[in-house]
């Protein structure tokens, strides 16, 4: 494990330590997977405290696209998940699906963005920049097409908005930039993370509600993980109720699925070292953690969290 200046080290700074040497402050930031209905939500709100301050994280950036109600995100759930520690909130193909989605859209406070290869003209912003420790940290949201929907190139998408990023040198030798790319195919969300090696700090997968265990550093210094996995019911199918989505493989009908509103949960995450000065990625870490269900679970959750 390799130590960095004390003059750099914040406590607990070596718990997570990056494996490439730094040349400057480190930057942590916290990736969070889709956060699935009620249930997610809790999870998000009782565990996120206690895991910023276990990993130091200076950034916290969720997926937000299943928070209301397992289908697309409201204003009301937004609120919830940036009162409770989200600094940004991404989103993916159920964007549209609740009707004050023009009114998140429109909230800057909210720090919302949506997948920016959806085609023009579309309401919101598809890349936000936001600040940690003095530098600019750039999150961009880009949806993948294999299949999903049908939607503009992912791939030129996030090639034209690298090319019109402003950047102060100042900062740093490179912006930091992060990358969730929402998408169902792994090989897809491996292929953008090739295609961006060198020229992004992280790509983040996020949309099958499954973690990988492939979290690594490519060439170029680039974070990346195939998909982060989800915040939501840990006693479920990728998030919905056991029965309801058992109902729809055995009878091949489209039964509505049922989201719980109780029990256990899962939070999954990968936390990235960031180097301030080159904007390269050090380390990527999972960070999986769960949380009791109900109010009676409070203690045991706390635990948890700290675990």
């Amino acid at each position: 494990m390799t130590t960095h200046d004390s003059d750099n080290q914040r406590p607990g700074d070596q718990l997570l330590a990056g494996i490439l040497p730094a040349s400057g402050p480190i930057i942590r930031v916290l990736t969070v997977g889709d956060v699935y209905g009620s249930v997610g939500r809790r999870a998000f709100k009782r565990l996120l405290p206690g895991l910023r301050a276990e990993t130091r994280a200076d950034l916290v950036i969720v997926n937000g696209e299943n928070s209301a109600g397992g289908r697309g995100i409201s204003l009301k759930t937004a609120r919830e998940l940036r009162d409770a520690g989200a600094d940004v909130i991404t989103l993916g193909n159920h964007t549209w699906s609740q009707p004050d989605i023009m009114q998140v859209l429109e909230d800057d406070d909210l720090r919302v963005v949506r997948p920016m290869n959806y085609p023009d003209p579309a309401p919101g912003r598809g890349i936000i920049t936001v600040t940690a420790r003095g530098r600019s940290i750039t999150v961009a949201n880009v949806m993948g097409r294999v299949y999903m929907d049908p939607l503009d190139d992912p791939f030129r998408a996030m090639d034209t908005a690298l090319l019109t990023l402003h950047h102060n040198p100042a900062e740093g030798d490179r912006p930091i930039v992060f990358v969730d790319m929402h998408a169902e195919a792994t090989s897809e969300k491996q292929a953008i993370a090739w295609h961006l090696a060198g020229r992004v700090t992280a790509v983040f997968g996020t949309h099958t509600h499954v973690p990988t265990a492939d979290a690594r550093i490519l060439p170029g210094e680039t974070g990346y993980v195939t998909d982060l996995g989800m915040t939501g019911p840990r006693d479920s199918i990728i998030g919905a109720t056991i029965d309801s989505t058992l109902r729809r493989f055995l009878t091949q009908r489209a039964i509505r699925l049922q989201t719980p509103d109780g029990g256990d949960a899962v939070l999954n995450a990968v936390l990235f070292d960031v180097d301030a000065k080159t904007g390269g990625c050090l380390n990527a870490v999972r960070v999986d953690r769960e949380d009791a269900g109900g109010v009676e679970g409070d203690a045991r959750a706390q635990r948890r969290a700290h675990s």
